[in-house]
């Protein structure tokens, strides 16, 4: 990702936040600060932004971008599930807005050492946070084949995951990224879908199964929505960026779950379960990106935001 780069839904990202003058706002995967930067000029002239990342190349880079914002921006080299105590640490009681862009970004899957793309032959790695003890070497050498199938088929949903754990297996110790993508292709069949056109790379989903697994993506969601909503002051927003079905699923179920005054089930005659509404939603449907993004950045083609707003004492 290049300085100058305007990462997906951008502008869908920023009017739904509504930043304001005078606003604290939180990126929690600040990445190369492409949303930051966009929520910072909206709330000028005093808007401040806390951002988040555990990736040190990502915080560099955001640095460098957001510098002409001076002391509006805080940046610190922490994951999105410490936000409770970074907003504690900074003094802020609530903020007006938080931001989550999920999952891996351009800059990272276009810097080939880091193992995240099997269009370079490297080791495999796929880290976030380099002080990460766990690559995806060490999960594809020491799972048994059992849980490496079911690694690949609950994180991936990869339909030929037994298949290809056999072969991982039968062929280790498997070291680089290529070599991966070679047993994948060679265990799965690529289909074509009804259009004629050849569907996604047969790697993909266990490269992606993989690195859900090494970074524990799935359980820092669910762990951070609460937080989130927490630490949002009434009439803030959240605002969650996915990029596929199980991220997504995490977010819409939390939101409908935060946005009902009653979870007893459907058939319970009377409430007993005391749940009060903290959000509504902003958009049942996620916004998905226009054409045109599309066409410019075709890695933005599964990007889904959704919103939800923190309720007032009186709603």
């Amino acid at each position: 990702m290049t300085i100058g780069h305007r990462p997906v839904l951008y502008k869908e990202t920023v009017a739904a936040l509504q930043p304001k003058p005078d606003g604290r706002y939180v990126d929690g995967t600040v990445g190369a600060g492409g949303h930051a930067r966009g929520i910072l000029e909206a709330s000028s002239p005093s808007g401040q932004l806390l951002g988040l990342d555990v990736d040190p190349q990502a915080l560099e880079l955001a640095s460098q971008v957001l510098a002409v914002f001076g002391n509006r921006v805080i940046l610190i080299w922490a994951s999105y599930t410490t936000l409770s105590q970074q907003l504690s640490n900074l003094g802020w009681p609530v903020a007006d807005g938080i931001l989550l862009d999920l999952g891996l970004s351009s800059m990272q899957l276009d810097t080939p050492d880091r193992g995240f793309s099997f269009q370079w032959d490297v080791p495999l790695d796929m880290r976030f946070n380099p002080a990460n003890p766990v690559t995806a070497a060490d999960l594809v050498n020491t799972l048994s084949e059992r849980d490496l199938a079911d690694l690949l088929y609950r994180y991936g949903e990869e339909p030929a995951a037994r298949k290809i754990a056999r072969s991982i297996v039968r062929h280790r110790p498997v070291l680089t990224t290529q070599q991966l993508a070679d047993l994948v292709l060679a265990a799965h069949v690529k289909r074509v879908d009804r259009s004629g056109q050849k569907s996604i790379h047969p790697a993909t989903r266990t490269f992606q199964a993989l690195r859900i697994a090494v970074n524990h993506e799935l359980e820092a969601l669910e762990n951070v929505l609460k937080q989130g909503v927490d630490s949002l002051a009434p009439g803030g927003r959240f605002a969650v960026i996915s990029f596929h079905s199980l991220e997504d699923r995490i977010v819409k179920q939390f939101f409908r779950h935060e946005s009902q005054d009653c979870v007893c089930p459907p058939q319970q005659p009377v409430c007993t379960c005391g749940h009060k509404a903290s959000i509504r939603e902003i958009n049942r449907r996620p916004v998905r990106p226009q054409q045109n993004e599309i066409t410019e950045n075709p890695r933005s083609r599964s990007a889904k935001l959704r919103v939800a707003e923190k309720l007032t004492i009186n709603e």
